[in-house]
């Protein structure tokens, strides 16, 4: 039957989802908290889901708390970075030649000032030294071999501490807890390798890369039989000295480990030094030459604001937020600092309309534990940076499955472009906030955080982040592959011209699909129906004809969604309310899609559709405009039985047509019971294309035969011709 009670022609046919409405009803929250507190007992847990369409938070458990971000407070620091730094931005380090030159000796300063690159490294290019190869080509190209003076670096640009405080101790020791300095080379940090010596007693054997004659080892470390892997480290709090000690098995190879470099200012003059040796200048170190005028400066920059912000959300790459955050500090409040950064970043979320108080920042990275922030705010915040001028290139910076921190995590979904996010850990603090983008077109800002997580391991507390996010990817775009199916045969189709023509292709090409009652709903944004609102793995009665419709008078495989929720939706406003449940008064009275053919010898009768009742039976009010309207009346016009069974015995003489078919119901509450599609063609007699409840598929047969089969269960048939919108 066309109308499942609900709506009776459209057959339990059609449900979709509402681009206006706002809701999370298909997912129940409650069962967030009760899967969290058995999973992870005693983990306190926070979440946010906003539309960024409309800006309602619709989803909120602990929103208003203060939770501990962890790495997730990068999306403020990159978020405040994007909106005030121009997208070229780049930081720079200067080198100015204060002196003269004579033959192929400089004489006097060589001075190179930092602004905060942290790219002077081998991330972007082969070679650590690439950067500090290319100051030394600039030099080598004004023909100098040998500098006689001195080299003075400038670090002005950062002010007040550059170690960042509050850390954990044992960040400090970690190449994530790296220092922060405007100079710095190789993320500073090394990689130490060690390998067992020739025989067990023997020392083991420590090396550091690169090696530039700073960083001093103390090796301890001694060779042992079979394949021990006992090796410990310590390093100096304020030297760059490495003990090395314990045990490596004479079977093992080598192996190695990164480890941060104290005092990066020391390590950068060490790495310049050692690219000037290696290009051939000598250096004369002589402090009684005066410094001179200025004679010539160059300026480097390794990589510009966009390839930052993917190191720093993508990577969470904690030294190059944490740079970032001073420079965004020295370039929007004139101080290279935390203070300056937190001045920045307060200016941005007040120019932005989000409360600064909600906020605790004490770092660009979210490596303190005294970084707080509350989920509905960072929603406020995802969403604003998404409406933002720069959005894309934020969202983009996200990673995801399969992309950066995300490579490991929800690999299972089978679509992972449908979400991007940013990890978040230290110690008892996990989170995830990022974006889902449901199928109706909007996007979700999503907010989670476990703190406080005692006992619990981190491998569960990422699997409980991973499973809940899953959810909502799930639940917001149910059945994506249908989706996707959809669109490929639209693209298949595109050599098939004319509306007729592709109506008949598409309906023919659906023959044979599953028939199952009801089979799609509003999913996630309305509480009534949480079907899915794409399916096309079966079809009923009527969401065979809007799937047809859709993939024939769709302009192109992006729009088959929107296309769809206009034909099933008044206005295209997706919701249980806003349905076409009636098939002639709503869907083709709409007169978007379709409207009725007269037919030679057919009638009309006049009709009050109960829309009151129906809704009222579904816990709902029957509203115009907003307001409560009185039951709708229409005139019914159809041919009657008699009349159609005669003229589907009869050869069709007009033009190659697909027309829709309403089968008109004997109760007074209904306009039709069942619909599809006649195929007319000419010198044949009309045949039926519909989604057939006895032989439980779609099927093909002589519209007479159908009739035949329901003499005496209907007045007759309304057909209606298709028009492209």
């Amino acid at each position: 039957m066309f109308f499942r009670k609900a709506r009776t022609i459209l057959g339990t046919c059609v449900a979709v989802f509402a681009l206006s409405v706002d809701s999370f009803s298909a997912i129940d929250i409650s069962e967030f908290q009760a899967y969290v507190d058995s999973v992870v007992p005693g983990a306190r847990y926070g979440l946010s889901v906003r539309s960024v369409r409309s800006g309602n938070e619709i989803a909120n458990i602990r929103g208003a708390e203060k939770f501990t971000p962890a790495s997730t407070l990068k999306t403020l620091t990159t978020a405040a970075a994007l909106h005030f730094l121009p997208l070229d931005y780049a930081p720079k380090t200067v080198m100015r030649l204060n002196g003269s030159v004579n033959k192929k000796v400089f004489s006097g300063v060589l001075g190179i000032r930092g602004e905060g690159d942290p790219n002077i490294s081998g991330r972007y290019f082969a070679d650590p030294f690439h950067m500090l190869y290319a100051m030394v080509d600039s030099l080598r190209a004004m023909g100098i071999d040998t500098i006689r003076g001195r080299i003075d670096l400038d670090t002005s640009y950062y002010t007040g501490p550059w170690k960042a405080e509050h850390w954990r101790k044992n960040f400090y020791d970690a190449w994530y807890g790296a220092e922060i300095a405007p100079l710095g080379f190789n993320d500073n940090c090394v990689v130490v390798r060690v390998k067992p010596g020739a025989k067990a007693g023997e020392p083991g054997i420590v090396s550091v890369v690169p090696d530039v004659g700073y960083v001093v080892i103390n090796n301890r470390l001694t060779t042992s039989n079979g394949k021990r892997r006992k090796w410990t480290y310590a390093m100096d709090p304020v030297k760059p000295e490495i003990t090395i000690g314990g045990e490596i098995g004479v079977g093992v190879d080598s192996a190695q480990m990164v480890l941060p470099v104290r005092n990066p200012i020391g390590f950068f003059r060490a790495a310049f030094m050692h690219a000037l040796s290696d290009e051939g200048i000598v250096f004369v170190e002589d402090h009684a030459i005066p410094q001179g005028i200025e004679i010539r400066s160059f300026a480097y920059a390794s990589a510009p604001l966009l390839s930052l912000l993917d190191e720093i959300n993508q990577r969470s790459q904690n030294l190059h937020a944490e740079t970032l955050f001073r420079n965004m500090g020295a370039q929007v409040a004139g101080e290279g600092s935390v203070a300056g950064g937190w001045a920045a970043e307060r200016r941005f979320l007040t120019e932005m309309g989000i409360s600064p108080d909600d906020f605790e920042v004490w770092d660009g990275c979210g490596l303190s534990p005294k970084n707080k922030l509350k989920p509905s705010t960072e929603t406020k915040l995802l969403r604003t940076m998404a409406r933002h001028q720069k959005g894309r290139y934020y969202i983009n910076s996200f990673a995801g499955p399969r992309v950066g921190t995300g490579g490991k995590r929800m690999l299972e979904l089978e679509y992972p472009w449908l979400t991007r996010f940013k990890t978040g850990f230290i110690a008892e603090a996990h989170a995830l906030v990022g974006y889902v983008f449901p199928m109706d077109g909007d996007t979700l800002a999503v907010a989670m955080y476990l703190n406080e997580t005692g006992g619990n391991t981190d491998a569960a507390c990422k699997a409980v982040l991973d499973s809940l996010w899953t959810r909502i990817v799930l639940a917001t775009s149910d059945n994506y592959a249908s989706l996707m199916e959809l669109k490929q045969m639209w693209l298949d189709a595109q050599n098939v011209r004319g509306l007729f023509q592709r109506l008949d292709h598409f309906s023919r090409l659906l023959i044979g699909r599953p028939y199952r009652l009801g089979p799609m709903g509003e999913s996630y944004i309305d509480s009534y129906d949480s079907k899915p609102l794409v399916y096309i793995d079966s079809v009923d009665c009527m969401t065979y004809v809007e799937n047809a419709l859709a993939l024939a008078v769709s302009p192109h495989e992006d729009s088959l969604f929107s296309v769809l929720q206009r034909i099933r939706y008044k206005d295209g406003q997706i919701g249980y309310t806003s349905r076409k449940h009636y098939m002639l008064m709503d869907w083709v009275g709409e007169g978007k899609f379709a409207r009725v053919l007269p037919m030679p010898g057919d009638t009309s009768v006049v009709r009050t559709m109960p829309k009151n009742e129906f809704f009222r039976s579904k816990g709902l009010k029957y509203l115009v405009n907003g307001k409560p309207a009185a039951d709708p009346i229409m005139d019914l016009r159809y041919l009657p039985y008699q009349k159609a069974l005669d003229w589907s015995r009869k050869a069709y003489k007009g033009p190659m047509m697909v027309a829709g078919i309403g089968f008109v119901a004997k109760s007074e509450k209904l306009d039709v019971t069942h619909t599809g599609f006649v195929v007319l063609r000419p010198g044949d007699k009309p045949r039926l294309r519909h989604a057939s409840s006895v032989r439980k598929k779609v099927v093909e047969q002589p519209l007479q035969e159908y009739l035949v089969s329901r003499k005496g269960k209907l007045p007759g048939i309304t057909l209606f011709e298709f028009a492209q919108p």
